[in-house]
């Protein structure tokens, strides 16, 4: 039986952030430089989690109950 991972904070705020710099460079492509903003305040954001465990998005996760480190949440029967 292989146990499921679970998505904790640890891994949403990197895949999050991630994902919005990929979006703020297509926004870049497709409208106006003016969208590497986005980027920075991303990466300022990213940094910050790196720095002290702690950005806005990780309030937003743990009011929705998100737990801080992720384990196994329950298995599945093959």
């Amino acid at each position: 039986m292989a146990a499921i991972r679970r998505w904790s904070i640890d891994s949403i705020v990197p895949a999050l952030a991630g994902a919005m710099v990929l979006l703020s460079l297509a926004l870049v492509l497709a409208f106006s430089p003016r969208w590497l903003l986005l980027t920075a305040f991303v990466a300022a954001n990213l940094l910050l989690f790196g720095l002290v465990g702690w950005c806005p998005m990780t309030l937003l996760l743990q009011r929705l109950g998100v737990p801080r480190t992720g384990g196994p949440a329950t298995e599945r029967n093959s």
